[in-house]
């Protein structure tokens, strides 16, 4: 009988889900489906994921250390051999070529001149982020800012809350008015809908705002298309009408909000007529969403992080957070926002990543910060000192960062020297001096945490690794000891890293052990009473303990502490838009996850429209363009071409596509040479929705 290996699934997804791995006698998986027992894999796995094996044993993976032998920029192509562009070499090898490298550069241009770069790639706690920080600061190296996802809108809802913390996913069956406000919760969250379908079976209304009619946009009962960019206008449109007609709950706004009455004085400048001028959505509209949200309850509020992704999206968050503040809804289950619930886990950070560490590298204090998002300026342009290594994990950004050809510029540059720890051969990999092979979350163990319900899991390690493939905790554990590294910590096992995790002051963690983990797989954060409510009364996670719809501590970083509608730089009202008038959507795909997935063939197919330029009618016409014409889309920054489809996905003066390997693309340029390195106005993040083109039919 096969055995059967309890894990989580590490990619980054709201969902976190419980997966049980099937194991035969001759260690290979040979099946994988959702845990039936955890109350939010409820046993269905994504689409993508029910296809992991694929991924695990795919001829693609990356099994042995290699090194560069051809230019870089030279990659490695579908069905091609990885010979031609590396050759093998062992890890002590690798190893030994990286120990001496860095050390070089360390003492010739001090440690800061090393960058790390990784994300979520791997979302496990200790894959995500523990014995690479724990190298990197005791190296000295740059720190680096991970704000290329969640930074503005996390911070947006640390402004008004207190915590990333919200409405439980398992209490949206309790509610009676859903808003899915830039959230492609059938695309990309697709364990909350089961709980959407039951409140709606009990006849609750769906209601989707989002620029792109995307699949939850189809299953709704009313869609709202919006003009990207455009979400705080509509949030404070919308609390113009609530206030006005009194339908703010007047005794929860005393008790438990700050600065309501500024608040009420600015949403006077937000007529609803004013306000449809901005977001395309007619002022009666306005009026009917606002009386409707504000006049049901339970009412929750789903926003993700595509709302954040544009130059006034920390705002935009910021200001539809505080809906539920003014109405209430928070006092029944069912009903407040949802964001990210990863505040709610807060393990032993401290332990994990040891920043205490920088005070005994050779910098001897505090490294700089570098922020992700303007990876093409750090590469290009920054100085004193400036970067000569690069040492990529848990992340593609020859793919997903802006301004792309800055980018590939900065890693094609041959004094730089690059390390890729990776599963394929990506598009990064094709810049990369040394590709050390990495493991899946089928191939260690960890701990896993989520952004999208309250239960900590265990991931058990289900199969040997496969080829000579290596985990983040082991890779950077081995390579501190060749650099030399003699503290103990770099010498801890993953159960005594999980142990010191667990080893928290938060209330909600406490009695949580590895054991009870892993006994049961997944264990429920001790959050209190089973119906989990968390500003009912208050109780916000503020000085005061009141949710700020006023922050004075937003104007020191030049904000409006109420919520000011700006538009965007690059936007349909903008001067740059006489140049270029139509909006870019570069917008993620419903079946990969940011660039994961991309190469896995048996998942391709499950999106029929990568490569594909989603115009309206409208654009297309004015431009005699029609579905299959080859486009160019291009602005001051680059161009991408790709194939017309007309398809009425989006609003005349916006198009849209979807992020791919820039390798799979027709002419192997990704769409985020169209992206620029502006930054949003809180957290530091991209501005990936914020950006302008123009489109022109062109031959194949």
């Amino acid at each position: 009988m096969p055995k059967v290996i309890h894990a989580a699934c590490s990619h980054d997804c709201p969902d976190s889900c419980g997966v049980l791995i099937s194991v035969d006698d001759l260690g290979r998986a040979t099946r994988l489906r959702g845990d039936p027992n955890h109350p939010v894999t409820r046993g269905f796995l994504c689409a993508k994921v029910a296809k992991y094996l694929d991924r695990v044993y795919s001829p693609g993976r990356v099994l042995y250390p290699m090194r560069r032998t051809a230019p870089k920029g030279k990659g490695v192509r579908n069905g091609e051999s990885p010979s031609e562009v590396f050759e093998r070499i062992s890890w002590e090898d690798a190893y030994q070529e990286i120990a001496k490298r860095l050390s070089e550069i360390s003492e010739r241009f001090g440690p800061e001149a090393i960058l790390p770069y990784s994300y979520a790639g791997n979302m496990g706690v200790l894959g995500y982020g523990s014995m690479d920080r724990r190298f990197f600061h005791r190296l000295g190296a740059s720190q680096l800012d991970r704000t290329i996802c969640s930074t503005a809108g996390g911070e947006a809802l640390i402004s008004v809350l207190g915590r990333k913390i919200g409405t439980d996913t398992e209490l949206f069956a309790k509610a009676k008015y859903i808003i899915a406000w830039g959230a492609n919760i059938h695309g990309n969250n697709v364990h909350l809908w089961p709980f959407i379908e039951e409140a709606r079976r009990k006849g609750a209304k769906l209601v989707v705002i989002d620029p792109y009619r995307t699949r939850t946009a189809h299953c709704a009962d009313w869609y709202l298309p919006i003009n990207p960019g455009t979400d705080a206008a509509l949030a404070l449109g919308l609390m113009h009408v609530i206030i006005a007609e009194n339908l703010h709950d007047a005794d929860y706004v005393s008790k438990y909000t700050h600065g309501f009455e500024e608040l009420a004085k600015r949403a006077q400048e937000y007529p609803p007529h004013r306000v449809a001028e901005w977001t395309g959505i007619p002022a009666e509209d306005i009026v009917k969403l606002a009386r409707e949200y504000a006049t049901t309850a339970p009412a929750a509020i789903r926003v993700n992080y595509g709302v954040q992704r544009s130059q006034n999206g920390g705002t935009g968050i910021r200001a539809i957070t505080m809906l539920p503040c003014i109405t209430g809804a928070w006092k029944h289950a069912g009903g407040g926002i949802q964001l990210s619930t990863s505040g709610a886990f807060k393990l032993n950070k401290d332990f994990l990543e040891r920043p205490d560490l920088m005070q005994r590298s050779p910098l001897g204090r505090t490294a700089r910060v570098v922020n992700m998002a303007e990876l093409g300026r750090a590469l290009t342009k920054l100085d004193h000192p400036p970067v000569k290594a690069i040492f990529v994990y848990n992340s593609n950004p020859a793919a997903i960062a802006p301004n792309h050809n800055d980018v590939v510029r900065g890693l094609c540059r041959p004094d730089l020297f690059t390390v890729v720890h990776e599963q394929f051969f990506s598009d990064t990999t094709d810049y990369a001096d040394i590709v050390l092979p990495a493991t899946t979350f089928f191939e260690h163990k960890d701990l896993q945490n989520a952004y999208g319900h309250y239960y900590l899991q265990i991931s058990n390690q289900a199969i040997a690794p496969i080829g000579e493939a290596k985990s983040n905790v082991r890779m950077f554990a081995e390579l501190a000891q060749h650099m030399g590294f003699d503290e103990p910590c770099f010498r801890e096992t993953v159960d005594e890293m999980i142990d010191g995790a667990l080893n928290s002051s938060d209330p909600w963690l406490q009695g949580i052990t590895r054991e009870q983990l892993e006994r049961d797989g997944h264990v429920r954060l001790k959050l209190g009473a089973p119906e989990f409510v968390p500003f009912a009364q208050g109780g916000f996670a503020t000085a005061d303990g009141k949710a700020r719809l006023y922050n004075e501590d937003l104007v020191q970083l030049g904000l409006d502490p109420v919520a000011k509608f700006l538009a965007p730089t690059e936007s349909r009202h903008s001067e740059q838009a006489r140049k270029y008038p139509l909006e870019l959507l570069a917008r993620k795909a419903d079946n990969f996850l940011n660039s994961s997935f991309c190469n896995v063939s048996s998942v391709q197919p499950l999106e029929p429209k990568m490569n594909s330029l989603e115009m309206s009618a409208v654009d297309a016409d004015l431009r005699d363009i029609g579905t299959g014409d080859a486009v160019r889309i291009f602005n001051d920054r680059g161009e991408v071409r790709l194939r017309a489809l007309v398809d009425g996905a989006v609003q005349p003066g916006v198009v849209a596509t979807r992020l791919n390997w820039s390798k799979l693309m027709p002419d192997g340029v990704g769409v985020n040479a169209l992206t620029s390195e502006r930054l949003t106005d809180l957290g530091g993040g991209p501005t990936f929705y914020s950006c302008l083109v123009e489109v022109e039919k062109v031959g194949d």
